[in-house]
């Protein structure tokens, strides 16, 4: 969990970054659809990764992913200690009854 927590921060430190030194800046350049997309690319290959075979590709497309969601979760202002207080809430909570609980959409 530590590298997910400096990641976080690394990520937050190039937010104000130059979009052309930064990957993270240049995400937040072009707004949050664009981040949104991004993760949701990378949900896709983390998806299709994990049906195949291969164990590294699966582990990278899911790094991919974690930090495509903690670009999206910056952006928004949303820690990943306000994400592990969530799921620290749930803990010892069937995940059907948690479900049930949620409010209807």
């Amino acid at each position: 969990m530590d590298s997910l927590f400096r990641l976080e921060q690394t990520i937050l430190a190039r937010r104000e970054a130059d979009p052309d030194s930064s990957y993270v800046a240049r995400l937040r350049a072009k707004g949050r659809g664009k981040m949104a997309q991004k993760f949701g690319e990378e949900a896709v290959e983390t998806v299709i990764a994990a049906l195949g075979e291969d164990k590294a590709a699966l582990t990278g497309e899911a790094a991919d992913l974690l930090f495509h969601l903690i670009v999206l979760l910056a952006d928004r202002g949303v820690s990943l200690a306000d994400v592990c207080a969530e799921l620290d809430r749930r803990e010892g909570v069937s995940g059907l009854d948690e479900k049930a609980s949620r409010p209807k959409a």
